[in-house]
C-alpha cells in the first residue's frame, strides 16, 4: 500500500481545483497551474479535500499512486505558498547581476554569462552573492536552480564557485608532495 498516495491534500483557504477527466487545474492567490494525470489514476475532490485512488494493486499502479499525489500536493502548496531555492556564490570576483530579466552571472570566466529563466520563475539578489529563486512550480524553480549551480559547481579544492544555501562541499588536500615540500 502506498503510505503517500493515501494521504489526503486539504485545499488551503483561497484554492480552488477543477477536475476534468485527467486534467486537473488549481488556483490560487499566486498564480494557477494545470497539469495532466495518467487517465488511470482517479482523482476526486470532496469538501475541500482532494484524494487519489487506484484501480488495481499492479506495479504501475502502485507507483503512479504515490507519484500522482506528490505531483497534486506540489501544485497546492505552489500556488498558495510558493518554492523558492537559494543560491550563494563564494570566490574573489565572482558575482551576479541582473539585467532585466536575465540573470548575469561574473564567475571567473573571461566571459560573462546570461541567463534568461522561465516565464513563471522570479529572480531575486539580496546582494551579488546570494541568489533567491522562487515559482510557483516546483520543477521549474529546482530545474533552473539546478542549471544556475552548474555554470560554476562548488570546486573541492579552494570551494569556489555556486552551490546551494548551506550546501557542505567536501574539501580534498590537494597533491601531498607539494604541502611537504616533494624533491627539489
Amino acid at each position: 500500500m502506498s503510505r503517500v498516495g493515501l494521504q489526503p491534500i486539504p485545499l488551503p483557504k483561497g484554492v480552488e481545483a477543477s477536475i476534468d477527466g485527467s486534467q486537473v487545474t488549481v488556483t490560487g492567490p499566486l498564480g494557477k497551474l494545470s497539469r495532466s494525470f495518467h487517465p488511470e489514476m482517479k482523482i476526486e475532490l470532496e469538501n475541500g479535500i482532494l484524494r487519489v485512488s487506484r484501480p488495481s494493486d499492479d506495479r504501475v499502479h502502485r507507483s503512479l499512486h504515490g507519484l500522482t499525489r506528490a505531483l497534486l500536493n506540489n501544485m497546492v502548496v505552489g500556488v498558495s505558498r510558493g518554492f523558492e531555492k537559494a543560491l550563494e556564490i563564494q570566490g574573489v570576483g565572482y558575482r551576479a547581476q541582473k539585467s532585466g530579466d536575465k540573470l548575469v552571472l561574473q564567475i571567473g570566466f573571461t566571459h560573462t554569462v546570461e541567463m534568461t529563466p522561465p516565464l513563471e520563475v522570479k529572480v531575486e539578489l539580496a546582494n551579488p552573492t546570494n541568489i533567491k529563486i522562487r515559482g510557483i512550480n516546483k520543477e521549474d524553480v529546482g530545474e533552473f536552480a539546478a542549471q544556475v549551480r552548474a555554470v560554476r559547481r562548488a570546486d573541492p579544492y579552494k570551494g569556489k564557485g555556486i552551490r546551494y544555501l548551506g550546501e557542505h562541499v567536501r574539501h580534498k588536500a590537494g597533491k601531498a608532495g607539494k604541502a611537504v615540500g616533494g624533491k627539489k
